[in-house]
């Protein structure tokens, strides 16, 4: 640091100050540092500044990989991130690891926050780690005190999907949705609600529902759409939790002969495959880059700027309607 402050011709303090891009920095003062750091090709020491109070490190759990909308979630933080000095740690989520365990380990090796998206943790326990840690919580449809939430408007985009799907004329509707969802009212998690919604709008019209519970996996849809698709009397519309489950089930209709005009197939997520010509899913846009840059913005809120009082954010979804669904002819 004593080198790049004699380069910039400023104090080593101000050279701290840029490295932790804080206030009272001007414009020139920056320059001239971040130039005296290209040309010497300094790195501050992460563990060094630990010790002083700041790891410059985030920490980001994921419930797992593969999830492109988890991805498209993680590219708007990383997006919001770039350029404030801070470093991800990214823990996805491992089998037979719960999240505890998870959001522990991260805690554990002093990140300045943290960002998680539905973890399967009782608000009380977030409530007690919020204390030690800045915590925003994307998904779960938490009221929390020490925490923030990002979450998307789960009723709203459920029901943007039944009316759709009803509009059209389906009646024969199946829902796929991930695992055994716990109906837990201070935990209430995006597939809780969703299935809720699908449940309500069949029986307010006296419809037979279809509930399938599936891992959260391409591949575990594709088989449970192939089985429903096989039946004599299959649905003519599936509504799938995610658009994970969702591009399953359009590999199963593909399989098997069939197109929009069969079979009708929604998802939410509106991960970048959807749009994709060859795909053209129907789905809920949540806005995952919006809601990840959203997250970090808010948690730096509290690193940076001191903000102790809880912060709640809903966006509101829309759906883009795509060649995946039909009319009943």
């Amino acid at each position: 640091m004593d080198d790049v402050a004699s380069a910039a011709g400023v104090s080593k303090a101000a050279v701290s100050k840029v490295v932790r891009n804080a206030y009272g920095v001007s414009p020139a003062m920056r320059q001239r540092v971040e130039a005296a750091i290209d040309q010497l090709g300094y790195r501050p020491h992460v563990a060094a500044r630990s010790m002083r109070g700041a790891s410059y490190t985030i920490g980001f759990e994921i419930p797992q990989l593969g999830n492109d909308f988890f991805m498209q979630v993680m590219q708007g933080a990383a997006d919001e991130l770039a350029g404030s000095g801070y470093q991800f740690i990214i823990a996805p989520g491992v089998v037979g690891v719960h999240a505890t365990a998870v959001l522990n380990a991260l805690a554990d090796r002093r990140v300045d926050g943290l960002v998680a998206i539905s973890p399967e943790v009782a608000p009380a326990w977030l409530e007690r780690l919020a204390e030690e840690v800045p915590i925003v919580l994307l998904g779960r449809h938490d009221r929390s005190v020490n925490y923030d939430t990002v979450t998307n408007d789960d009723r709203r985009g459920a029901t943007l999907v039944m009316d759709h799907l009803l509009g059209l004329g389906h009646r024969r509707i199946a829902h796929l949705t991930v695992g055994s969802v716990p109906d837990v009212p201070d935990r209430l998690l995006p597939h809780t609600i969703r299935r809720r919604v699908y449940l309500a709008a069949m029986a307010a019209r006296g419809l037979t529902p279809v509930v399938e519970e599936v891992a959260p996996f391409e591949e575990d849809s594709f088989r449970t759409s192939l089985r429903l698709l096989s039946s004599p009397d299959f649905p003519t519309a599936i509504f799938a939790g995610h658009d994970t489950l969702a591009i399953g089930a359009l590999r199963a209709r593909a399989e098997l002969g069939l197109s929009s005009a069969d079979v009708s197939v929604v998802g939410y997520d509106n991960i970048d495959l959807a749009a994709h010509p060859l795909v053209s899913l129907t789905t809920v846009d949540q806005f995952g880059r919006d809601s990840g840059a959203r997250a970090i913005r808010m948690l730096l809120e509290r690193i940076q700027e001191g903000r102790t009082v809880a912060r709640h954010y809903s966006p509101t979804p829309t759906l883009r309607v795509r060649n995946s669904t039909q009319a009943l002819g």
